[in-house]
């Protein structure tokens, strides 16, 4: 098989980007190593820029997260009692939008077919070949039997573990990376939100957040150690301590319920560089990750595919090669300013095992300080929103 385009990985970042290249009739081949029930039923993220929003209405496809998502223009910062609010659209003039990662690739996947966008899945042993070459291929397996695609680009959207980074030779690349103490551990259940806006909360306990995916379904995390194990760890005891480390009055509207999923993730800072390999561009988590304190993960891959469509928009229709030659470095650019916000936050709202009482002075000196300061609530509210491309 022969395409213009090959992407890696049906994520929300692969399946954007293929949609955005066939629209403007760019032959384009997903490869996914997973079923797409798999693919579906990955818990991820549910605060969306207006980068990613920006994005699905480009494509005709924001009705459903228009109709069902929940809008909003502000969140808290907690420090014990005291509620902090970021009037994000006040101080912006933009909101953010709650929609589930799991029904933005719902939208993109049923959307795939009758738009003509080719995705194969349970592709096994995917291998990228000869990528810094003029003829570059990828192989993939599936019922027993090996296929190859050649294709003038490759563009890997397979998440951390997936094998597009990994063609990059060691020669040229630079990881960095910084991998915290802790993991957020996660429940998910059908119950209403403590509150119509996310909590983000720095308890003498450790960090919680509550967040939600819609009015009836809620999601919350504390912090635990990275040993913790989930079985230590039954429904009850759970809302006792997001009840504690979220304050009376998140407690006091808190509905509990059985969980639908529960889970531990660990917490890390990571950017491979460069995100550009001869004809391999990388996107999304194949490229860097990012705690997910600032709600950066999906709306940084977004901001990828927004800069990666539009570099092979440039090449296949206009010609522009310096479109494709430049894209590393113009997303690299917004990576590492994405990866400071959601660290910087990550410092503020958790407790580090090595924490003194220094610390914990500077960050209720910080806290106050944001409390206090129009100044300072605009640069966290710019930040959380998202940076201008």
């Amino acid at each position: 098989m022969k395409t213009q385009v090959a992407i890696i990985g049906a994520g929300p970042a692969g399946l954007l980007l293929g949609h955005l290249l066939r629209a403007e009739g760019i032959e384009v081949v997903v490869i996914e190593r997973a079923a797409p029930d798999y693919v579906l039923g990955r818990i991820r993220a549910g605060v969306l820029e207006r980068t990613t929003t920006d994005l699905m209405d480009r494509l005709g496809l924001g009705a459903r997260m228009h109709a069902e998502g929940l809008p909003h223009d502000g969140f808290h910062l907690a420090d014990g009692e005291r509620l902090i609010r970021i009037d994000i659209e006040a101080l912006t003039g933009k909101k953010v939008m709650v929609y589930g990662q799991t029904e933005v690739t719902r939208d993109l996947m049923e959307a795939a077919p009758e738009r003509g966008l080719e995705i194969i899945y349970e592709a096994g042993d995917v291998a990228l070949h000869a990528v810094d070459s003029d003829a570059p291929y990828v192989t993939y397996s599936k019922d027993g039997v090996t296929y190859r695609i050649d294709a003038q680009f490759f563009c890997g959207c397979d998440g951390f573990h997936g094998p597009s980074r990994k063609a990059v030779p060691a020669s040229v690349a630079k990881a960095y990376e910084k991998v915290y103490p802790f993991g957020w551990l996660g429940i998910l259940a059908d119950v209403p939100p403590c509150h119509h806006e996310l909590i983000y909360a720095n308890h003498d306990r450790g960090f919680a957040l509550a967040s939600m995916r819609s009015e009836s379904r809620s999601r919350y995390y504390i912090q635990v150690p990275l040993d913790e194990k989930i079985e230590e760890w039954p429904d009850d005891r759970l809302w006792d301590e997001l009840a504690t480390r979220l304050g009376p009055e998140a407690a006091a509207n808190m509905t509990r319920g059985p969980a639908l999923e529960k889970s531990i993730a660990p917490l890390r800072s990571f950017v491979f560089e460069p995100m550009r390999y001869g004809r391999l561009m990388l996107a999304g988590d194949s490229a860097h990750i990012v705690p997910p304190t600032g709600a950066k993960g999906l709306n940084l891959a977004a901001s990828d595919v927004h800069y990666l469509s539009e570099a092979l928009i440039g090449y296949f229709k206009r010609g522009y090669a310096d479109a494709v030659a430049g894209y590393s470095d113009k997303a690299l650019a917004r990576v590492w300013k994405s990866e400071r916000f959601s660290w910087q936050l990550t410092k503020l709202m958790h407790r580090f095992p090595d924490g003194d009482a220094f610390d914990r002075r500077m960050q209720v000196a910080e806290l106050d300080y944001i409390a206090s300061s129009h100044a300072a609530q605009t640069t966290i509210a710019e930040n959380y929103v998202g940076l201008s491309l």
